[in-house]
């Protein structure tokens, strides 16, 4: 059986990615800091979870020795944490801005660099990061966001072109719009005016599934009403 590890998991992306995963014959591990809050998804598709603050150097190296313990070989790592703070520049919080770029970017160089060392042994894997609106476009009021996932696109587009010859498949998803959710539904009005997780997943399990002789690095999704 073929193993993944979905770090930021919870609701929305990261756990539709981990049902398409398990649908697939894959065993999956589900990271996260608060792991009690990933019972129900491990429960629901027979994974394993994992507690990890992905920004702490020490605990993400004892995250990948457990996972080796209880999963073995890691074929997929899946980063999808991230977090933000929004404000004024002149007003932000110097100690929130660097939160936003320990988890959305850092943390993000710390498990790629764990997988990957993993991964080179044995000959083969896929990295997966996901990005945002604000990899590609810095908004007012939202600048330690844009710093942090302008950062994991950087890391990720740097890694496909170092990873990729030696037979690891390294993408980056740029999600260009808003995700549906439970406490987020769209407009009555303007049916599939936003992202749907699940379809969300499928495009990350279609790259997934990609023959190496014709990758893709990086993809942009947005819903057909979708500006850009």
């Amino acid at each position: 059986m073929a193993n993944a590890l979905v770090i930021g998991a919870g609701d929305g992306i990261s756990a539709s990615f981990a049902r398409a995963l398990a649908r697939d014959g894959f065993k999956v591990g589900l990271v996260a800091r608060r792991a009690d809050r990933l019972a129900a998804l491990r429960d629901e598709i027979g994974g394993e979870v994992f507690g990890c603050d992905a920004g702490d150097p020490e605990q993400v190296e004892r995250l990948f020795a457990e996972v080796g313990d209880r999963l073995g070989a890691l074929d997929v790592a899946h980063y999808n944490a991230s977090y933000r703070t929004r404000g004024p520049l002149v007003e932000l919080d110097p100690a929130e801005v660097q939160k936003s770029l320990t988890v959305s970017a850092f943390g993000g160089f710390l498990v790629a660099q764990q997988a990957a060392r993993r991964m080179l042994r044995q000959g083969s894997g896929a990295i997966f990061f996901t990005g945002a609106s604000a990899s590609v476009k810095g908004y007012a009021n939202s600048a330690s966001f844009a710093m942090g996932k302008f950062a994991l696109r950087g890391l990720a587009q740097s890694m496909a072109r170092e990873l990729a010859p030696k037979n690891i498949h390294v993408a980056h998803f740029v999600i260009d719009g808003g995700v549906r959710a439970a406490n987020r539904p769209e407009p009555a009005d303007r049916p599939d005016s936003m992202l749907d997780p699940d379809a969300i997943a499928q495009t990350y399990l279609w790259v997934l599934k990609q023959p190496r002789s014709a990758w893709t690095w990086e993809v942009e999704l947005r819903p057909w009403v979708e500006t850009f």
